[in-house]
């Protein structure tokens, strides 16, 4: 089997065909190197690889085959999986695509790796991203931009965008991203993948580097949903490094696919399809619901009232987490440091040096929202709001209505530069937002192209019930089959 053939299998086909012996964990690790290479997914190309380290890599799939003769193998034994840039890792830098933070290693590892490891993945790659996850096209990042694989002259969306470039190229099945406002499901719809965000409290955030810690969560790129269900499956559950990690039982994700679409209610939110909608965009959408409804799936129009208001707030309250938590990048303890005339110069030149300008534009920001004066203006208003829209969603499940339909991002993947004027840009993530502002699962799937480019459908479940929203994108997933990629 070629080096291609190899890694175009789904997550759970390789790891069997290794532990079955038919593979092995060295053959991947050196055909992962290879395709990195040939198909220049490191920084002379498409820039979705900013780390890797062959020699660990080699290291690994050794003890990994070492597991498989031993007869206790994982589930993901020779597993090749990439990890953004701000998750920790011990053998590769974690710089969150940040000057401040070049060439900075974790003297400790994400517990959401570990857990990876401990399954028998090889952690083969860091990946491009937004400098501290603040973007949504990977183009503010100290490496530089990220290109999408299927149109590398348009961005793979953000702030995850190496992992999800990763994924559609064929390097890697599962790859890890963070999500704080969509940074894994606008990619996986921009690249034609899926992206999966858990439940806030699913998986742990230790050694996640925190951009807004109410909003974060690590998340999963799959290839397909079977690759992006058995990466959530293996890396959630409580965590005691992790306060805010939820102490309840992690299903058998996979086992979603067993499920019917039949006797599934699927709520479709009227204010996720205004009138501005590219008619295209929308036809695509109908398109899916009319293949859940042919395979028993009732569909019905729902309404979420405070959606108007997601934008705003979430661009209140994440800036304002984001000041505080990167209050530590001072060129004291760890990272880049610039020496000035005095304590406060040492700090002002380091981070004016060391910050770009989307990281700087959002510190500013949410300084000022937190300032005496606007704290309740502001601030203390967006905690409301959030409280709104939490309410929303609570009702609509209540209301029995088991998982809500709508389209991942209002637009295809953009050309570089395209959206020049910052706010234009945190429009990129209108249909995204909602869900971490309400702590809910949510995920992106391929429901077909526009121009040749994707376009991603999104699922959103209630609190802890992933296991419903698979069982609807794998019947989707069934139903569309080609098309989806179409």
């Amino acid at each position: 089997m070629s080096a291609t053939e190899l890694l175009a299998l789904g997550a759970a086909d390789l790891a069997a065909r290794v532990a079955g012996g038919r593979a092995t964990a060295a053959d991947v690790a050196r055909d992962v190197a290879m395709l990195r290479e040939r198909d220049r997914l490191g920084r002379d190309g498409l820039n979705a690889v900013v780390h890797h380290d062959d020699a660990a890599v080699a290291a690994d799939a050794a003890a990994v085959d070492a597991l498989v003769r031993d007869g206790t193998a994982g589930p993901l034994a020779g597993v090749p999986v990439a990890v953004k840039d701000n998750i920790a890792t011990l053998a590769m830098p974690t710089t969150c695509g940040s000057r401040i933070l070049e060439g900075y290693v974790s003297p400790y590892e994400a517990t959401a790796v570990a857990r990876l490891r401990a399954a028998g993945a090889l952690i083969v790659a860091k990946t491009n991203m937004d400098e501290f996850a603040m973007g949504s096209s990977t183009e503010f990042s100290a490496y530089g931009p990220a290109r999408n694989p299927v149109d590398p002259g348009r961005v793979p969306g953000g702030s995850s965008g190496g992992s999800a470039a990763a994924v559609a190229a064929g390097l890697v099945p599962i790859a890890l991203g963070s999500e704080t406002g969509g940074s894994v499901r606008q990619p996986a719809a921009f690249c034609g993948v899926v992206g999966v965000k858990p439940t806030y409290g699913r998986v742990s955030r230790y050694g996640l580097v925190a951009f807004a810690s109410s909003l974060d969560a690590v998340a999963v790129f799959g290839r397909t949903v079977d690759d992006a269900a058995l990466g959530t499956e293996v890396i959630s559950g409580r965590d005691p490094h992790d306060a805010t990690s939820a102490d309840v039982p992690v299903p058998r994700f996979r086992d979603a696919a067993d499920g019917a679409l039949a006797g599934l209610v699927v709520g479709v939110p009227r204010e996720f399809f205004p009138d501005s909608l590219d008619p295209r965009l929308r036809a695509l959408c109908d398109r899916a619901l009319d293949a859940m409804r042919d395979a028993g799936a009732t569909v019905r129009e729902v309404s979420l009232p405070h959606t108007a208001y997601a934008i705003p707030t979430y661009y209140i309250i994440a800036p304002a987490e984001a000041s505080s938590n990167l209050a530590r990048f001072d060129g004291v303890r760890y990272g880049l440091r610039l020496e000035g005339h005095g304590l406060r110069d040492m700090y002002e030149q380091t981070r004016s040096r060391g910050f770009g300008a989307e990281v700087t534009r959002r510190v500013l920001l949410g300084t000022y929202v937190l300032s005496a004066g606007y704290y309740d203006a502001y601030y203390r208003k967006a905690l409301d709001v959030r409280a709104c829209i939490a309410a929303d969603y609570r009702r609509v499940f209540a209301d029995g209505v088991d998982v809500l339909f709508t389209p991942t991002t209002p637009s295809p993947a953009f050309p570089f530069g395209a959206k020049s004027d910052p706010y234009e840009m945190y429009l990129s993530d209108i249909f995204t937002v909602t869900a971490n502002l309400a702590g809910i699962p949510a995920m992106s799937q391929p429901i077909g192209r526009l121009d040749g480019l994707p376009v991603g459908g999104q699922f959103l479940a209630a609190h802890f019930d992933e296991s419903t929203m698979f069982r609807a994108a794998f019947g989707l997933e069934r139903a569309l089959g080609p098309e989806a990629h179409r």
